[in-house]
């Protein structure tokens, strides 16, 4: 069967696969990794795929459909995102309309959350796969290829995983599907952006530039309440590749792309799992697979002996969410860290020559202009290589969602009002005394505390004149980030 395989158009680089998706200040663009696995899925199941990223490549819509027509599919697979869903149901209309006869189906956090919500935007949708959608999207092109089509919706029934309009109009959501435990079954990611993405356009602010992004697991343990992926995709139990699939796809990343610089681990949470952590880089040193530096998500918690190894299998950095310098809103967001290992956690990294890209939260349950200031406090203090501050997002299927909406604190539910109308950061969430406003602009206000301080530019001047291969990505984050630390805000700069 031909499959199109779309990351729509939206705003230009848009990172609908981010956590949190929008066009990032710091210039940072996403891989649609989680549908480029799902491409090498069915691609492994015998069928033909057209994969378009379309934010990546700058196509419009009608660019698109024009491809979509002569590659001729008979199934369309849509990714989304909150803030672009009203464009991305409308990119699936257009495509109907285009192609007759076209089966389309939307994936992605949103409308795991809200499946039947999503389907009774426009008729034209056919069907939404929720949750982990390899193995569904791969099950439902078997029913399509096999059942005629006024035959279908018994067939699509048996389709776990899977909300659909029958033939009549009517919506059906089937049973959840079971996570796959197998991960190996599914081919390397960095194989299906060799065949079908440019490398250029993808950049993590913080990571060496070309970089590829690979997950060696899915899934968290951890129950943070803001975390969308967990709770909507992937699930909170983590589940792995073997040791020996993970090392082969570095040596296979390693042989097929000479450009690359660096290797960004997307699980969730690498170090969740220490032991296992231990055995990888342990197997990675043993291949010698530790010739491309690469970097991982980590949590505030991991020993400097663990640490140490990993620095020897190559790692070069750790993306770390600290959210607040708060305990208590630390303890309300089921973060089940504490302040006083994360000062020690920071200050192991150091020593041993790990860099830390810092992830600050504000808006939290607990939230006050004070706590905002211990916040701001904390990342002045922990000085780590590069920060982000953002405002609470709380996104449908989230516990955070559900909080805030109880309370009557989200201020819209006018999906296309999450973002500036640049495609930047916002939030919705108010509560009496801190409105979305003045989240939004505290952000602005303490990008500039962090990275205006005569000595933190200092030190990425060094940085770059005596370690060239961080030149590049400071450079390049650097020229898109400048322009908006300058920004006027909201609420008055005195205020914040």
């Amino acid at each position: 069967m031909n499959i199109l395989a779309l990351n729509p158009p939206f705003l230009p680089k848009f990172s609908r696969a981010s956590r949190s998706p929008a066009v990032a200040k710091s210039g940072t663009f996403y891989y649609p990794l989680w549908l480029a696995m799902a491409v090498g899925y069915l691609e492994k199941q015998g069928h033909t795929l057209l994969f378009i990223d379309a934010p990546a490549e700058e196509m419009s819509l009608q660019d698109v459909i024009d491809k979509a027509v002569t590659f001729g599919p008979a199934l369309a697979v849509l990714d989304t995102s909150t803030p672009s869903i009203y464009s991305d149901v409308n990119a699936a209309a257009e495509l109907k309309k285009a192609i007759p006869g076209l089966f389309t189906v939307l994936v992605g956090v949103h409308v795991s959350a809200l499946a039947i919500q999503t389907l009774e935007l426009a008729g034209a949708l056919d069907a939404v796969a929720f949750g982990e959608y390899d193995e569904t999207l791969a099950q439902l092109a078997a029913v399509l290829e096999k059942t005629a089509r006024q035959n279908r919706d018994e067939a699509l029934t048996g389709v776990a995983g899977l909300a659909f309009r029958t033939a009549e109009g009517t919506i059906r959501k089937n049973g959840a599907r079971a996570y796959i435990e197998d991960l190996d079954a599914i081919p390397f990611v960095s194989s299906v952006y060799k065949k079908h993405l440019p490398l250029r356009p993808y950049f993590y602010s913080h990571s060496r530039h070309p970089l590829v992004v690979i997950v060696t697991g899915r899934g968290c343990p951890f129950q943070c309440t803001y975390c969308v992926i967990p709770q909507t995709l992937m699930g909170h139990r983590y589940r792995k590749r073997s040791l020996k699939n993970v090392v082969d796809e570095f040596l296979y990343i390693k042989a097929n792309f000479p450009q690359v610089k660096e290797i960004m681990v997307e699980d969730d949470t690498l170090t969740a799992d220490k032991v296992r952590c231990r055995e990888l880089m342990q197997a990675l040193i043993a291949a010698g697979a530790t010739t491309i530096p690469w970097s991982a998500n980590a949590r505030a918690d991991v020993d400097e002996q663990t640490m140490r190894l990993m620095k020897k299998a190559g790692c070069r950095l750790f993306c770390v969410g600290f959210e607040s310098g708060d305990q208590q809103i630390l303890d309300n967001i089921k973060k089940s860290t504490n302040l006083a290992t994360i000062r020690d956690f920071v200050r192991d990294a150091k020593r041993v020559g790990i860099l830390i890209h810092g992830c600050f939260m504000v808006g939290n349950r607990g939230e006050t202009k004070a706590t905002l200031q211990k916040t701001l406090d904390l990342a002045l203090k922990l000085n780590p290589d590069t920060a982000q501050f953002y405002p609470i997002m709380a996104y449908p299927g989230t516990a955070d969602f559900d909080y805030y909406g109880n309370k009557g604190w989200i201020v819209t539910k006018d999906f296309r009002r999450w973002l500036t109308p640049e495609g930047l950061h916002s939030s919705v969430v108010s509560n009496p005394d801190l409105p979305y406003e003045y989240l939004v602009d505290f952000c602005d206000h303490a990008r500039r505390a962090f990275y205006l301080r005569p000595a933190y530019i200092a030190r990425k001047l060094f940085q770059a004149a005596h370690r060239p291969t961080e030149a590049r990505r400071i450079i390049m984050a650097g020229l898109t980030f400048m322009r908006y630390l300058f920004a006027p805000s909201r609420t008055g700069k005195k205020d914040l």
